[in-house]
């Protein structure tokens, strides 16, 4: 690094410094100019002396600047991304000698010292190193791209060296993720692009909800590979009991139908159904053959009643956000006809920018009905103020002002993933009354209002328990913004749906008063996700407490068992039990208060992720795309020792010089204090030598 400094001015002139000078030495000739007893050697000397000492000191007050330039070089750095799904290793050409990293390690020693080698894996995420298990259950291509341009942002990249299979089960579409890489991609052509005697589950398409009774229909997506003339056998079993079948010819070399079929939900509960097709000679893989999925099947749906005071565009947003869970009927009313509502038959009442009076509010207050009130523009505070105590907003007018969502860390009411909390956090802001708002202690506040850039203290969307009376305040209204939000840049409205159902889900927990009350976040588990419980305990006065212990029993239909203790949080209890093997378990829980012991039990589901085997063929194509809009090539695995040899003819590729220039007043220099005195004290002693002092 090479660093240079010189002195410039601020305000002043620099013709003063010459001003200094003159000062100094006049001031040092008129002490030393006709000294007696001094010889010429000694005045010679203490008159430069006096003269440095008074020409530092007066030059300091005015204040010039050191400007400090220093250059730091950056080699450019070459990032190694390697896929390390499951079909790396599935689908691999059995004639290719695979030595990926020993070959992607080769590029390393070749480049030597003038470039910054880092190496990366990914499956669904991104990863330090690259990995030689290919154990990955997932593919997200984007996602590991937007991760690692993320995180050498402003930097030098010199390259990027993709090694995939060009195969992704999450995510988009990865080439809109590589234009935002200012710099070359080589992509490494994994896997082999020669379709194969295959047959395979593509997809799934099923409702996670059915009610018992009813039939509902799934959707196979079932694809067929150089298998011309032969009848595929597809059957669905729940339990080894066979419920549907049929038979499907295939009638090309890459055939593909999409099957309805029509299945009856006949018990309650989480219900297991394999789907599988029947292999055929010199198949492929089998292992893409069969597929399992989950359908949670319930007694009875509840009833949500949503009141308005007039039309407005978030009322589509919340029934339907509601109603993605089929456990829940939305009815949806305008406040003059609330008289038309029998209120007892539902579990909860929404009242978006309505204040409830009379024989509603009566009702609400006797039944204890949860309650969550939206406020708005057309909201009356002051009523709003009258009839609970939890939140008070003092407003003088009808005016609204744009607050963004900011998550609270504390929060324990329920739980909300950390991706939706940050999608809510990263939307457009809601329209929350203008005034000063104070909260009650008892208040668990989800999201705070964030106004700018300054986090206030004012409740956004907030939740109590009361007595066993749960009660929901949102301060703003525009949710439609959220979805649009959403939409435009996931393509689906999974936040904005999870914050709704979790939030209806807490609200309408204890509409049944049971006292101890245990919940799995979701029924089904992913392979390799956090299975996550809360429980809820409460004492006679339906008041929520979380004094004793509480202990739950896992155990597997394989077997394996697991025992666990919750962790207080907040007033209930959340157990993060880690990632279990994929099995069906049952669980069962108990507390103890006092001499009365509670138990509740319940079930949940780890399946297993078969994404990589449902596609055999590599998308080549994706990877060719990737490098020729970025300027690279593609090559095959054979072709990686030529990309050292690419990387150091690119001459784009190269050592970047940073240029850092730094301002700072010459007064902060510590070793100017030091000369002076060393000045100022060598005079001294010269002086007090012969005898001048």
């Amino acid at each position: 690094m090479l660093f240079l400094f010189a002195i410039t001015w601020g305000a002043v002139s620099g013709w003063w410094a010459v001003a200094c000078l003159a000062l100094a030495i006049l001031y040092a000739w008129l002490m030393y100019r006709q000294p007696v007893s001094l010889s010429n050697t000694f005045r010679y000397i203490l008159f430069a002396l006096r003269t440095i000492a008074v020409f530092v000191l007066s030059f300091l007050l005015l204040a010039p600047l050191v400007r400090s330039v220093s250059y730091q070089p950056q080699k450019p750095l070459v990032l190694i991304l390697q896929d390390n799904s499951e079909s790396i290793k599935l689908f691999q050409p059995k004639t290719s000698a695979f030595n990926l990293n020993s070959d992607l390690n080769g590029i390393k020693s070749v480049l030597g010292d003038n470039y910054d080698i880092r190496e990366f894996n990914f499956d669904r995420s991104l990863n330090n190193g690259l990995s030689d298990k290919f154990n990955g259950k997932q593919t997200n291509i984007s996602a590991a791209l937007k991760q690692l341009n993320d995180q050498f942002v402003n930097q030098n990249i010199g390259a990027v060296i993709l090694a995939t299979d060009g195969l992704f089960n999450q995510g988009s579409d990865p080439q809109y993720e590589a234009r935002n890489f200012k710099t070359t991609i080589y992509t490494v052509a994994l896997g082999d692009t020669t379709p194969k005697r295959d047959l395979l589950i593509a997809n799934v398409n099923y409702n996670k909800n059915a009610f018992l009774g009813n039939d509902f229909e799934i959707e196979v997506l079932a694809e067929g590979y150089q298998s011309k003339g032969e009848t595929m056998r597809l059957t669905v079993t729940e339990d080894g009991r066979q419920v549907a079948a049929q038979n499907i010819p295939v009638n090309s070399d890459a055939f593909q139908k999409l099957v309805p079929l029509k299945l009856t939900a006949d018990k309650k509960g989480v219900r297991k159904f394999t789907i599988s097709i029947a292999p055929i000679k010199n198949e492929l893989s089998t292992q893409n053959n069969t597929e399992t999925i989950y359908v949670d099947v319930l007694d009875a749906k509840q009833k949500v009643l949503l009141v308005y005071n007039s039309i407005n565009p978030d009322i589509n947003v919340i029934k339907n956000g509601i109603e993605s869970n089929k456990n829940y009927d939305v009815k949806t009313i305008l406040s003059t006809d609330i008289s038309t509502i029998k209120l007892a038959d539902y579990s909860l009442i929404i009242l978006h920018q309505f204040i409830p009076s009379g024989a509603l509010q009566s009702f609400i207050t006797k039944s204890k009905i949860p309650v969550w009130y939206m406020l708005g523009a057309q909201s009356d505070l002051s009523a709003f103020d009258q009839i609970q105590s939890i939140i008070k907003v003092s407003a003088n007018s009808y005016q609204t002002q744009e607050v963004f969502a900011q998550p609270v860390a504390e929060f324990s009411a329920f739980t909300l993933s950390d991706s939706s909390k940050q999608k809510l956090a990263s939307f457009p802001p809601l329209l929350a009354p203008f005034g000063s708002y104070t909260s009650s202690p008892t208040n668990q506040v989800l999201f705070k209002q964030k106004i700018g850039n300054i986090t206030t203290t004012y409740p956004l969307l907030s939740f109590v328990d009361a007595g066993g009376h749960r009660i929901g305040i949102l301060t703003g209204e525009g949710l439609w913004r959220w979805q649009l939000a959403e939409y435009k840049a996931y393509g689906n409205h999974h936040a904005v749906e999870e914050l709704l159902d979790q939030s209806v889900q807490y609200l309408t927990a204890n509409a049944n008063r049971q006292q101890f009350r245990v919940y799995a976040a979701k029924n089904v588990f992913d392979e390799g996700e956090s299975v996550i419980l809360n429980a809820e305990l409460y004492n006679d006065a339906l008041e929520l407490v979380n004094t004793p212990d509480v202990k739950i029993d896992l155990k597997g239909a394989s077997g394996k068992s697991y025992s666990f203790l919750f962790t207080r949080s907040g007033q209930s209890y959340q157990l993060d039990a880690g990632t279990l093997p994929v099995d069906e378990y049952t669980y069962t829980t108990s507390t103890k208060v006092g001499t009365k012991t509670y138990t509740a039990n319940g079930q949940l589901t780890v399946k297993a992720l078969n994404l990589e085997t449902r596609q055999s063929t590599a998308n080549h194509q994706l990877l060719n795309s990737i490098a020729k809009q970025s300027g690279g090539i593609i090559v095959l695995p054979s072709q990686i020792g030529k990309l050292a040899d690419l990387i150091k003819k690119n001459e784009n590729i190269k050592t970047v010089v940073y240029e850092d220039k730094h301002y700072s007043d010459l007064v902060d220099i510590k070793w100017i204090f030091a000369l002076i005195l060393a000045l100022l004290s060598a005079e001294w002693f010269m002086r007090k030598r012969e005898g001048e002092v």
